[in-house]
């Protein structure tokens, strides 16, 4: 497309307010422009997996579908991250945002973020009471990372991990469970069932 001077877009006496219809003619006659159809492939038949017995099956870990993100679970995921995995990078945040929402599904855990936030003695920063958060920036990348959990994000990072520590402590449930990844400076286990998302 060539570019347009100033002069152009104006209707040519230079000023945008002009009362010839120049730019705006143009982009109302885009904007009513008939759109091309979309390419839709209505004789597709849905693929069909066969698994023979000899293979292994891989757990997959569906993206969460919910809808609706509270404001009560997005706080409390974006205190989870702040107070529990700050100092990491984001794949760190988003896989201890991935723990939490794998035991919001499990079955086994409380059915909410909060729920399973505020769980006595799950996660450490809950214990002695409220903590304060200092780092303005740090706290809204975690309500980002929050957010982007809570809309869906899939969950690739954690085997479908339902517990974590540092390698500072060495909790007596780690050697019952399954170790799947070290992502920084936590340690990510899961349990011997199978979580997944609706």
């Amino acid at each position: 497309m060539p570019l347009l001077t100033t002069t152009a877009l104006a209707g040519g006496n230079g000023s945008l307010f002009s009362a010839d219809t120049g730019m705006f003619g143009a982009l109302q006659a885009a904007a009513n422009a008939p759109r091309p159809t979309p390419l839709l492939y209505t004789d597709a038949m849905p693929v069909t997996v066969e698994i023979t017995p000899d293979e292994p099956v891989e757990t997959l870990h569906l993206a969460n579908t919910r809808k609706v993100i509270s404001r009560a679970d997005l706080d409390c995921m974006a205190e989870a991250l702040y107070h529990e995995a700050r100092g990491e990078g984001r794949q760190g945040q988003m896989a201890v945002a991935e723990v939490i929402l794998n035991r919001v599904d499990s079955g086994a855990f409380p059915r909410t973020v909060c729920g399973v936030i505020n769980q006595p003695s799950q996660f450490s920063y809950t214990i002695g009471g409220a903590k304060p958060i200092r780092n303005k920036a740090a706290y809204l990348r975690a309500q980002d990372i929050a957010a982007e959990a809570l809309a869906g994000a899939p969950r690739q990072l954690t085997g479908g991990a339902t517990y974590f520590h540092t390698p500072a402590v060495s909790p007596s449930w780690s050697r019952r469970f399954q170790r799947t990844v070290q992502i920084g400076r936590h340690i990510f286990y899961r349990t011997n069932q199978r979580v997944a998302s609706n």
